[in-house]
């Protein structure tokens, strides 16, 4: 691992202790509270995927996933708002520069949107620019972000379809000031990942000009010449939210393991660590979770030497990614089940670092990121057959 990407992990895992104090707080209020936000930028935990030319850190994708578990393993809320926004800030390699420069300016910048375009979202040609449209879900971070993105599909000033010359109809992504939005923070009342504050929010008629809309991830505006942008965001958030759920189940089994050395079980005259189930339990799902994590950080690895050598990433690389993050998920999210199992009824008490954790890893499961048909999708590939691109 390179110096730099050795200082951002060493910051990443110096914030745990902060982190996991300020878990209560930040389930609470649905959100991360300011001196978590303070210690994140502070740290440059936000800007690890951001072009070096615009002062970001560019880091390569094993060394950034690894930052992403290390947050976890304080925060799952902060991981992944983390991930989320990172994501969105590849976005800078596809604006020109002055306008990347004036969107993340200053160390607090963060770009987040939601899930979208809905049937309802239209960006309609005007004068310079666009008139967008549209109301958008899942806005993870968008409470301490400073600019959102809406995805819209184009239309022209008459109604008509703005058309690819393969026929399928253009989509851009317009960016513009957070507040400039209507938000609806009263969405967010979920199972976990409570402190995402994935709100929904909305645009009617808002004018963005050119220069702030992109279509990500087209060879044609793409600006940047650095190997991280020849990959797409899905392959970022993929490795990123896999290693949310990876740190999060982590610090649950650590959890145990400190309570196992004290514990006694009701009934009983030994401690939990000297139980053989409990032994067993600990020793399997370590193993599981090193093993899953190894194999995300080595793909990760090898996809970028390939990336780096032939200048583009092939649907192998993105088969092996979502092979290796999907199957990373649901190891976590089955050794967070058998670990809080182990704890008994210790574990289902709120104020303790057991059953946020359960729930968190097991919310990320329910993510895109860890549907089961991504297996389908990897065996009709390794099958011969033509597998769906569009979650690759």
């Amino acid at each position: 691992m390179r110096d730099v990407a050795k200082a951002c992990l060493t910051r990443a895992r110096g914030l745990i202790p902060l982190l996991a104090e300020a878990a209560p707080r930040i389930e609470a209020a649905r959100g991360l509270p300011e001196d978590v936000l303070d210690a994140m930028h502070d740290a440059g935990l936000f800007r690890l995927l951001l072009p070096r030319s615009i002062g970001g850190l560019e880091l390569r994708p094993a060394e950034y996933v690894q930052c992403i578990e290390a947050v976890a393993m304080g925060d799952a809320s902060v991981a992944w708002c983390m991930n989320q926004g990172s994501g969105c800030s590849m976005t800078a390699a596809y604006l020109a520069p002055e306008i990347a420069h004036s969107i993340w300016d200053g160390k607090r910048a963060v770009l987040a949107w939601g899930n979208g375009p809905g049937s309802s979202a239209r960006a309609v040609r005007a004068e310079g620019g666009w008139r967008v449209t549209g109301s958008y879900s899942f806005a993870s971070g968008s409470r301490h972000a400073t600019y959102l993105g809406a995805m819209a599909p184009c239309f022209e000033a008459d109604g008509s379809p703005v058309l690819h010359p393969n026929g399928r109809q253009w989509e851009r992504t317009m960016l513009f000031p957070r507040h400039l939005a209507e938000i609806d923070p009263d969405v967010w009342r979920v199972m976990g990942l409570n402190g995402t504050g994935s709100d929904s929010f909305t645009v009617t008629d808002l004018f963005v000009d050119d220069a702030h809309a992109v279509t990500r991830e087209s060879d044609d505006e793409r600006r940047e010449t650095g190997s991280l942008y020849r990959f797409q965001a899905m392959q970022l958030y993929a490795g990123g939210f896999c290693c949310v759920a990876l740190g999060a189940a982590r610090g649950l089994l650590n959890a145990v393991v400190e309570l196992a050395k004290g514990k006694v079980q009701l009934g009983g005259t030994e401690q939990l660590r000297d139980n053989n189930a409990v032994q067993y339990t600990i020793g399997y799902w370590d193993a599981a979770l090193k093993v899953a994590r190894a194999g995300v950080v080595t793909t990760m690895e090898d996809v970028w030497d390939d990336v780096e050598r032939t200048g583009a990433i092939s649907i192998p690389n993105r088969i092996a990614v979502r092979q290796a993050t999907t199957f990373a998920i649901h190891t976590a999210r089955d050794a967070a089940y058998h670990v809080f199992h182990e704890a008994g009824s210790t574990a289902i008490f709120t104020d303790g670092p057991f059953e946020r954790r359960l729930r968190d890893v097991s919310s990320v499961a329910q993510h895109l990121q860890g549907r089961r048909t991504h297996f389908e999708t990897v065996g009709t590939y390794m099958l011969g057959g033509e597998p769906s691109l569009r979650w690759l």
